[in-house]
């Protein structure tokens, strides 16, 4: 009688356990798990040890008359839904390697498609009632590219170790970011060009509503993101919509608190752009652009990104100095060759030329700290100013978290340079796989100096996910950020504390941003 009842309940869908479980400790089943919208299924890993679930669906598809327009609420459905296979990637040309980015850097090469909104989760709960905490990671790709299953972003290793990992997609390229004056006219806001950010926002209010039914904390969530994912990071930090839906936030590589950065754009420029285009197309509106099948929209050529529109994202410099953002714990940084393209063909006269005619009176004072008296010299210099790009934009977060905030902030610069030929340094994307403890996935000859620092630079993550604090036993002490004495956690082959690289060149720029 009482197995009867047990089963009755459990088919009920009121009591979920797997089936290693004891009645006295239930666990998150995989095969039914209610959620917003209904029932799903998912599958555990190799170990049994971690539930895995991918595609879940947080908000509705945005196709038809829903494309350009913030997400909507998730479309029930009957039964139980099966969430084990990737999602569609958002709509992108096909993944094609360059540079570093080999094929464990990109999303698969299908599905891709434009109902998108899914998210995938890794979780490993000993015991009913838990509440893990969470870490939400966002994708780089410079907004027009980049999926939450592409293999180096695996939350398995992670969720070993006690946290949710939660990847979530969001619209790019134009179907994500176009801005345009009747996209801003029916829009409640008053603002257009922000979707793939307000996607984010509903992937983070989904966690809120339904971690707990995975184990998560809702109370206790980390927004990560590398690159343009960085820049997400820093986007929700400052948005007043994203207000209560996370608690600590890391930020690699990327920050959008200095002008220059070609990521970011006004409302007006945008919706300049928008009607330009359109008119160039001889499109004669939003209904009509929303009839064009979306692979040929990809065909439409332009640059799309954040949008300062005041609504969605403000601007960041200003809310950080009237204390508007999220005061979160942060942890942040960027990589010893994080340029992303090639150095500029100039030669050193033309450098110098260049320099005094944009910096004038303080040429002299710019060519002391970015010198170019021979091209060997000049390269070394364009490679440092290809990853201050990035730098400086994390050193002024740190810096302003440090004195506009109450909480910590937490600098790093990696330098490990990922073993095999050819070599591209210490790269633009090459530090998040020691931090997501996904080195299996990559297809490297790696020695033990990598999986070494790959369980250190884990460790931190970790420890800051569930504290805000990276500091831990067994770890190396990485001291809080101080604009005063800046110190930073380098990230190598080995790991130490060492003094802020470029301070000089950072407070040149800095100054000339105020």
């Amino acid at each position: 009688m009482k197995n009867a009842m047990l089963l009755l309940i459990v088919s009920a869908g009121l009591l979920f356990f797997s089936c290693e479980s004891k009645v006295d400790n239930l666990l998150i089943s995989v095969e039914s798990v209610p959620i917003e919208g209904g029932l799903i299924s998912g599958k555990t890993d190799s170990s049994g040890q971690v539930k895995i679930f991918k595609g879940i669906p947080f908000a509705a598809p945005p196709v038809g008359d829903l494309r350009w327009k913030a997400p909507q609420s998730v479309l029930p459905w009957k039964g139980i839904k099966a969430c084990v296979d990737n999602p569609p990637a958002p709509m992108q040309n096909p993944p094609v390697p360059f540079f570093a980015w080999s094929e464990e850097f990109l999303i698969p090469k299908e599905p891709i498609s434009e109902d998108c909104l899914y998210l995938n989760i890794w979780t490993a709960p000993e015991k009913s009632g838990e509440k893990r905490p969470v870490m939400v990671w966002i994708y780089g790709g410079g907004f027009n590219s980049g999926g939450n299953s592409v293999p180096l972003y695996d939350g398995e290793d992670l969720a070993k170790e006690g946290i949710v990992v939660v990847n979530l997609n969001y619209r790019v390229g134009m179907l994500g970011f176009f801005a345009h004056p009747e996209l801003s006219s029916e829009s409640p806001d008053q603002t257009s060009g922000n979707y793939g950010i307000l996607d984010q926002i509903a992937a983070l209010e989904w966690v809120k509503k339904n971690i707990s039914a995975f184990g998560g904390d809702p109370d206790n969530v980390t927004i990560a993101g590398q690159s343009a994912g960085a820049f997400s990071v820093n986007a929700l930090v400052v948005s007043p919509k994203a207000k209560g839906l996370f608690h600590k936030a890391i930020a690699q590589s990327g920050g959008m608190f200095n002008r220059g950065t070609g990521l970011v754009s006004g409302l007006a420029g945008a919706e300049e752009s928008g009607k330009k285009l359109l008119d160039t197309l001889g499109i004669s509106s939003i209904a009509a652009l929303r009839e064009i099948a979306a692979d040929s929209i990809l065909k439409i050529r332009g640059r799309f990104s954040v949008v300062i529109d005041g609504k969605v994202v403000p601007g960041v410099k200003q809310s950080f100095e009237e204390g508007t953002f999220s005061d979160v714990p942060l942890l942040t940084g960027w990589n010893a060759d994080d340029r992303v393209s090639g150095n500029l063909p100039v030669t050193p006269q033309e450098f110098k030329a260049n320099a005094k005619k944009q910096y004038g009176g303080r040429a002299g004072e710019y060519l002391e700290l970015f010198p170019a008296d021979s091209p060997e010299i000049l390269a070394e210099t364009q490679n440092m100013m290809g990853g201050l790009f990035f730098g400086m934009q994390n050193y002024t977060w740190a810096k302003m978290q440090s004195e506009k905030g109450q909480k910590d902030a937490y600098m790093y610069y990696f330098t490990r340079i990922p073993p095999g030929e050819p070599s591209f340094g210490a790269f633009h994307s090459a530090e998040f796989s020691y931090a997501l403890h996904t080195l299996r996935n990559w297809n490297k000859p790696f020695e033990p100096t990598d999986y070494d620092l790959e369980k250190t630079m884990s460790g931190y993550w970790l420890n800051f996910v569930k504290t805000g604090n990276p500091n831990g036993e067994g770890l190396p002490e990485w001291p809080v950020f101080d604009p005063e004495n800046p110190m930073v956690n380098e990230l190598g082959a080995e790991v130490k504390t060492r003094a802020l690289p470029f301070w000089p060149q950072m407070k040149f720029m800095e100054s000339l941003n105020r």
